[in-house]
């Protein structure tokens, strides 16, 4: 897959109409300890390699998103934590538990609670919902990207959309540009 997009100049704080993004990430690859309720599922040891590689994927591609918004299970919380640990700067993040299980509508809705002046969003959590919801969103895409994520948004995978608009309120379905999706592995 390619590499995640970086967006360009203007990324960043929007403002009306300005240029926004959602950088959609998988939580990385976890573990299925006998006993454990799924909430509190662990990283598995090749999660535990990729979730920093997925953080470097977005920092050497200039991904920075101003907020990050993150399911409260385990695995997408550490895989947060590894990820953003790659960043010299980490933008603050707010775990909501709406995001454990959430289908579309659930995710649209977080999503547009999103201050206004946030120009670059990054959402953490699990599937079927976010590759369902990157394919809602995406009126479009670069290259093969879309083609892709129908494939496989397997573990570790990131999405990148950007779409024009006055907030994030009126984020709708087909209104953004799938840019990239990849799927960053450690060493």
């Amino acid at each position: 897959m390619t590499a995640p997009d970086a967006g360009g100049p203007g990324v960043g704080a929007a403002g009306a109409g300005a240029p926004r993004r959602l950088v959609v990430l998988r939580h990385a690859k976890s573990a299925w300890p006998h006993g454990v309720p799924d909430h509190d599922r662990p990283l598995a040891p090749r999660g535990l390699r990729d979730a920093p590689a997925a953080g470097r994927a977005l920092a050497e591609a200039g991904v920075r998103p101003d907020l990050a918004l993150c399911s409260t299970a385990v695995r997408a919380r550490r895989t947060w934590e590894l990820a953003c640990a790659e960043w010299d700067v980490p933008p603050p993040v707010r775990f909501d538990p709406r995001l454990y299980g959430a289908d579309v509508p659930e995710l649209l809705d977080v999503v547009r609670e999103t201050p206004d002046g946030v120009g670059a969003l990054l959402l953490v959590g699990h599937n079927p919902g976010l590759e369902e919801l990157v394919l809602a969103l995406a009126g479009e895409g670069l290259g093969d990207a879309l083609d892709r994520v129908r494939l496989k948004f397997p573990t570790s995978a990131i999405a990148v959309l950007t779409w024009h608009g006055p907030g994030w309120r009126a984020l709708a379905p087909g209104a953004a540009v799938l840019t990239s999706a990849t799927v960053p592995r450690g060493g």
